[in-house]
């Protein structure tokens, strides 16, 4: 190994840096428009985080491939690995994945600089954006609310009830019941900040004409 190997050019850790930094800032506006153009209850509250670190490895790849066309397939090679013998619980743990690819790819193709930036950046990102997460008021994981309600009674007392306690609602389904004399009604929404499902349950069943409720986390393999 040659000693050069590992050297670099202040300036261009200077732009390598700023490059970073810059395609966090867009993939920031990438997760802020994807935010606005979808329903809350559609939106999995770890996956904008994901858009703003896939953008920062993206820009990393592209430092450590450059012209190369042979790290190009490495990195498709060790990623169709990841990809297929790797079980990721959610959409950051894959992103995760995807950075110890490309950590080790800068290292491997002798650009440390890109590895050390690249852990600096989304390290910092990642902090910043498990703040905002947390203290997000839509970070209350979707939902099904299924409740059956008897012939006869009105819906309005039911649906404020439901309206006190959760952050809009989108009706999935309505049918009849025990041969039509009731009426199962399912909602797919979120819970309020510091709302709990058993307060939400206790308040529905005093409700009159409610039969029964059931509360469901929303399976997010389904998205």
């Amino acid at each position: 190994m040659r000693p050069d190997q590992f050297a670099f050019d202040p300036q261009e850790l200077m732009h390598l840096g700023i490059s970073l930094v810059l395609a966090a800032i867009l993939g920031w506006v990438v997760a802020f428009i994807y935010r606005r153009s979808r329903k809350s209850v559609d939106v999995i509250s770890s996956f904008p985080p994901t858009l703003v670190l896939l953008s920062i490895l993206i820009a990393m790849v592209t430092q450590v491939i450059g012209d190369n066309l042979a790290r190009a397939f490495g990195l498709v090679g060790a990623l169709s690995i990841v990809r297929f013998r790797t079980v990721v619980r959610d959409t950051q743990d894959t992103a995760y994945v995807i950075f110890a690819v490309v950590v080790g790819m800068a290292v491997g193709a002798h650009h440390p600089y890109v590895a050390v930036m690249g852990l600096i950046v989304v390290g910092i990102v990642a902090a910043f954006m498990r703040r905002r997460t947390s203290s997000a008021p839509d970070a209350q994981p979707a939902f099904l609310l299924n409740v059956r309600l008897a012939i006869g009674h009105e819906m309005e007392p039911l649906l404020k009830v439901v309206d006190g306690f959760v952050q809009g609602r989108d009706l999935l389904s309505i049918s009849t019941a025990k041969s039509g004399v009731a009426l199962d009604l399912s909602y797919e929404t979120r819970l309020r900040p510091h709302a709990s499902p058993n307060e939400l349950v206790r308040a529905l069943n005093r409700v009159e004409g409610v039969q029964n409720v059931e509360v469901q986390r929303r399976n997010i393999d389904q998205d």
